[in-house]
């Protein structure tokens, strides 16, 4: 059989492969400690619990408008007023499967070959794989810990072209955690308008930061970056609902149109009953997340200290998100009892089996000299976890 050539373009989530390994081999009766999984180990607090089996009680279990319920665009709608300031209708909110279906959604309405779109790297992996999947081009713009992983002008003029369709938000960051400051976004809210690209904005890490940080959405820099902005968020990191499946956008209305058609050929509409779940999620109280964000900032602080005592690994202290994302370049080129290790790839594929740590490499996210740790996962585990790969990196020669 002959496969689509759009198929041999991309590879499998990372993340997800490295998650689903390290859970076959807990399957197996092996003790391993996954710090590659990035949803919170926290369960979906009880309000929202009970929202979901109301629906189901009260029959709430049939298909819905392909867009999502009327109720929960007026709760996005709501929100999206209530922390950003933002005002819209609700022919411009979509509701999809997840912040990842409605990012896909977009792609496919908005990109085609000979596009290009504009993705800072270190990125979140399926932003380049779904540009790639509609025959446009991922134009990667590095950045580095020394500009907090952030764009500049300087940085963004050489990669701008006649074909630049859209630049990439992602604030908070997948996977360096690191969050826009608003003279940044200014920066590309005023390349976009005088170029005519859109922006797209995820937003889906905006309640985890740290430190007193302030979240901006770009596209609340005014009526003109909003009408050029693509918002996406979703329910699942902020209330420990990844397993809902519930995410949205908010947009142009000719753009979510489109979407929404694109979305009704493929999926149709997400989960009846998590639908009504992420209702009483986005109009309930923000306790649960300040409980949340209280704990990931106690992990946060002690595997960056913890990671930081390990020889040649050093890492900064992410400002948002549950990741910190670590140079490891010291540690390659050195040879294992595995065989070389001569990339990040190697690296975690040697912890996974030397120290039965799963951690996800960092060409994954276009930085090669880098890992992704989550720390969605209680201390205990974290402090073993740093243990075992302290020894299997003083196992290096």
């Amino acid at each position: 059989m002959k496969l689509a050539k759009r198929v041999s373009q991309i590879s499998p989530s990372p993340t997800l492969s490295m998650t689903a390994e390290a859970k076959a081999m807990a399957a197996r009766g092996i003790n391993v400690i996954d710090f590659a999984s990035g949803e919170p180990d926290f369960d979906t607090p009880a309000p929202i619990q009970e929202a979901g089996i109301a629906a189901i009680r009260n029959g709430f279990t049939k298909y819905t408008a392909t867009g999502g319920t009327d109720d929960l665009k007026q709760a996005v709608i709501e929100k999206l007023r209530r922390d950003q300031r933002l005002s819209y209708e609700k022919g411009q909110i979509l509701i999809s499967c997840g912040a990842k279906h409605s990012l896909y959604n977009l792609a496919q309405a908005l990109f085609e070959a000979g596009d290009e779109v504009i993705i800072p790297s270190p990125y979140w992996v399926s932003y380049p794989d779904q540009v790639l999947l509609n025959e446009a081009t991922p134009i990667f713009v590095p950045t580095s810990e020394k500009t907090g992983f952030q764009l500049t002008s300087e940085l963004l003029e050489p990669y701008l072209t006649s074909r630049t369709k859209a630049f990439v938000v992602n604030s908070p960051g997948n996977p360096t955690g690191a969050i826009y400051e608003r003279r940044t976004l200014e920066v590309i809210a005023k390349i976009a308008l005088e170029r005519g690209i859109l922006i797209i904005s995820d937003e889906i890490y905006e309640k985890i930061i740290y430190d007193g940080a302030e979240h901006i959405s770009i596209a609340s820099l005014g009526a003109d970056v909003q009408a050029q902005t693509v918002v996406v968020n979703g329910v699942s990191k902020a209330y420990a609902m990844t397993g809902w499946r519930i995410g949205y956008a908010a947009g142009p209305l000719a753009l979510i149109a489109a979407m929404g058609t694109v979305q009704s050929q493929s999926t149709s509409n997400p989960n009846s009953i998590a639908q009504k779940a992420a209702v009483a999620a986005l109009q309930g109280k923000d306790d649960c997340i300040t409980e949340m964000v209280a704990e990931f900032d106690k992990r946060r602080r002690f595997i960056v200290e913890r990671l930081n005592k390990i020889p040649g690994i050093e890492c900064p202290m992410p400002s948002g998100a549950f990741y910190v994302f670590p140079s490891v370049g010291r540690l390659l080129g050195r040879s294992s009892p595995h065989g070389p290790i001569s990339s990040s790839a190697h690296l975690a594929s040697y912890l996974l089996k030397e120290a039965r740590v799963a951690t996800v490499p960092g060409e994954a996210f276009g930085a090669p000299a880098h890992l992704r740790f989550s720390y969605a996962t209680s201390i205990r585990k974290i402090a073993e976890g740093m243990e075992r790969i302290e020894a299997a990196v003083l196992g290096l020669s």
